[in-house]
């Protein structure tokens, strides 16, 4: 694939990866972390959570 290094979770296995190891279109990163990427679906929850309220919150 690349050689980029680094922590990628899997959304099509749920897997951790050591450097990319699938088809970009399966999987986010990179992490620091091997824990980072295991919790990448909470940690886009939670983003996507505060984007969705600071939106609520602005007046167009």
């Amino acid at each position: 694939m690349t050689d980029q290094k680094g922590y990628w979770y899997n959304v099509q296995t749920g897997e951790v990866e050591h450097g990319p190891q699938s088809v970009g279109l399966h999987r986010i990163g990179p992490f620091d972390t091997q824990e980072e990427a295991a919790n990448a679906l909470e940690t886009y929850e939670a983003r996507n959570r505060a984007w969705d309220e600071e939106d609520a919150e602005d007046d167009w």
